[in-house]
């Protein structure tokens, strides 16, 4: 029997979603295939409405081998699970006389742990278990939350928390759930033959297609012991999250509170001198954090050190003298020990980090008005990590909307620890970039409006003709404004402001859960939403209720942002323009993708409004545009006020 073609698998997909190809999709199905066969990397930009899902579906389903799918965003993991991939497979069995399987795979902690539920979480206070449906009011919030998952842990198929709705806080999962440390296994758990988590991993071993989260692909990486089943090709979509995300799971911290819980799990199951020994240990770190300064510690302070000093040795101790508890009324000492141990070695594990003092990390202190102070240690750079762990051994393409920086592929790679594109050489890994482009006609479906008139944003202080421009656009479009913040305290600002100028009702990221604002944006044209980090990237509102996004200023990271900063400054020790390379190419990102909410649909119009005049001054502007959709630009105040009003108008002729 002949092999299928690519483009008649392509033709059958797309058929079965109610599509038609296009140019940019065929482009980017044939790339993965290229990349598959030879074994290489692709970096691929695909426009909003390129369908690039299916455009690296197929080929992947195609190929026969195991694929491993990683995604940023819970959205687009049950878009593929619970759309494209059912409805891919069926359009594809009459070709490929098969149907190929497909499972979900998230961390231990996203699952619901039944030894948890029935046996009871451990106390802080206390050492043993106890019943955390018994403690909790019925009547309280908590106590309503525990009582829905108790009832919802009997009918669910996968203990997922995402198939929870609606969700419940992060205190009750908590109370149901466990880390992989805390983790008996599922050979010593009572409850191991019925584990949720080992299911889906199971489910995940015999699966063709795994989609997962660049959490869990960064733990794999990390950790050393996999968790994703062996495969021959990774996607990551969502890929300009990536780096930040890896990040994420290599920062270790520690907290007074934390510390202490660590102390007070493990003070049963030692002999009272080594659980004095790092209670003190405790006490001490606890009073050097009451005088923690947020700022990067470029040397550990002497009292830091010594504190963590005493905590890495203390731990240390406890982790070698743990045993079975003192205390004969503790039932389920095998998960008391556990959670204990788990705890103590989070203690150690940090504490050494930061005391080994490695060139490659940076540490800081940090300051939350609840929680205290936090010291923190993060990588300098993922991207050598990354290029060990990723590159070898298996095909990967990495696809975003977002990916070209100022016209070209090199910034993202060497993010990703590549060399620029073209460089050969031993241990090099050889990638390629595609830019799909978009089925968008972005000239004629949008403006770039620079308010060049305005003045240069400052760090502090309220910007009046800010505030008065803002205005006047949003009454030139008639609502429909995503007003898109760099700080919550921006947003707070100008809705606080202009509810008070404007009869146009404005919804504020935080008054309400996210899904439920951007519901009500959608449902109202003359609604306008503002808020910050998550809706630059988060927003999907096709149509007339969003013909107008302003960004307040350009996103550079704040100056005193101690990872930025310490990566900025590596730069510049290398000879290179840390700016450029770390803070601009962060501002480009974000406003790509927050340019990106405008246009979602070949009948959308409207304007992306950029209220920060250095975007056309300065010499770094030419970059940050180039990286944008190429929308007509203008710095023409009048005219883009014009033409606000006349898209309104053609919106309100329409009925919308």
């Amino acid at each position: 029997m002949t092999k299928p073609s690519l483009p008649d698998l392509l033709h059958a997909a797309v058929s079965a979603v109610g599509g038609t190809e296009r140019p940019g999709q065929v482009a980017m199905a044939e790339a993965v295939a290229e990349a598959i066969d030879d074994t290489s990397h692709r970096l691929i930009q695909a426009g909003t409405g390129t369908g690039k899902s299916l455009g690296y579906l197929v080929p992947a389903l195609a190929h026969g081998e195991r694929v491993v799918v990683a995604t940023a965003t819970l959205a687009l993991q049950r878009q593929l699970v619970e759309r494209d991939l059912p409805r891919t497979v069926e359009a594809l069995h009459p070709q490929l006389r098969r149907r190929p399987q497909f499972a979900m795979l998230k961390g231990r902690s996203n699952y619901l742990c039944l030894h948890r539920l029935h046996e009871g979480a451990p106390q802080d206070e206390e050492d043993g278990l106890f019943d955390q449906f018994e403690a909790a009011t019925p009547t309280s919030k908590l106590g309503q939350d525990l009582l829905r998952l108790r009832d919802w842990a009997d009918e669910t198929e996968t203990g997922d928390r995402d198939d929870l709705t609606p969700g419940v806080s992060d205190k009750a999962w908590s109370q149901i759930s466990v880390s992989s440390r805390e983790c008996l296994g599922a050979t010593k758990c009572a409850y191991g033959a019925e584990c949720f988590a080992e299911a889906a991993r199971e489910r995940a071993k015999l699966a063709d297609v795994v989609v997962t989260n660049h959490a869990l692909l960064a733990i794999d990486a990390i950790e050393g012991a996999p968790v994703l089943p062996p495969h021959e090709v990774l996607i990551v979509d969502e890929a300009h999250e990536l780096v930040s995300r890896v990040t994420g799971v290599a920062t270790g911290e520690l907290t007074p509170g934390q510390v202490n819980r660590a102390v007070k799990r493990a003070a049963k199951l030692v002999d009272e001198k080594t659980a004095d020994s790092l209670q003190t240990a405790s006490e001490t770190f606890e009073r050097v954090m009451e005088l923690a300064l947020p700022g990067r510690l470029e040397e550990i302070p002497e009292d830091l050190g010594y504190a963590l000093m005493a905590l890495r040795d203390a731990s240390r101790n406890v982790i070698s003298a743990i045993g079975n508890t003192r205390d004969k009324s503790v039932h389920d000492e095998d998960a008391v020990r556990k959670q204990a141990l788990a705890a103590v070695e989070t203690v150690h594990g940090v504490a050494e980090r930061i005391m080994n003092g490695s060139e490659y990390d940076v540490v800081w202190y940090e300051r939350h008005d609840r929680f205290g102070a936090t010291v923190r240690v993060a990588p300098l750079s993922v991207s050598g990590l990354l290029r060990e762990k990723l590159f070898t051994e298996r095909s990967v393409v990495l696809t975003s909307a977002t990916l070209k920086l100022g016209g070209d592929f090199n910034g993202v790679a060497a993010s990703l620890g590549l060399s620029p594109e073209g460089v050969e050489g031993d241990d090099v890994p050889q990638w390629k970039g595609l830019d799909v482009g978009s089925p968008f006609d972005y000239p004629k479906q949008g403006i770039l409006y620079v308010a060049k008139h305005l003045a240069t944003p400052g760090r502090e202080g309220t910007r009046g003709d800010m505030m008065d421009e803002l205005a006047e656009l949003i009454e030139a479009a008639g609502g429909r404004t995503l007003g898109l913040f760099s700080s919550m305290r921006g947003a707070k600002a100008a809705a606080e402001e202009l509810r008070g100028r404007l009869e146009n009702p404005i919804l504020l990221q935080g008054e309400e859960t996210l899904g439920e604002l951007i519901k009500n944006f959608a449902a109202d044209p003359k609604t306008c939403l503002f808020g910050t980090l998550s809706l630059w990237q988060g927003v999907d509102v096709p149509g007339p209720s969003c013909q107008l996004v302003v960004m307040d200023r350009i996103p550079f990271p704040r100056p005193d942002d101690p990872l930025m900063s310490a990566r900025q400054k590596s730069v510049e020790e290398r000879g290179g323009n840390g700016f450029m390379a770390v803070a601009a190419t962060h501002a480009a990102l974000l406003m790509a993708q927050g340019a990106g909410r405008l246009v979602r649909a070949t009948g959308d119009k409207g304007v992306v409004a950029v209220l920060d005049p250095r975007l056309a001054t300065a010499r770094y502007g030419s970059f940050l545009r180039a990286t944008l959709p190429d929308f007509w630009y203008t710095t023409d105040r009048n005219q883009v006020r014009r033409s606000l009003a006349a898209i309104d108008a053609a919106a309100q002729a329409d009925g919308k």
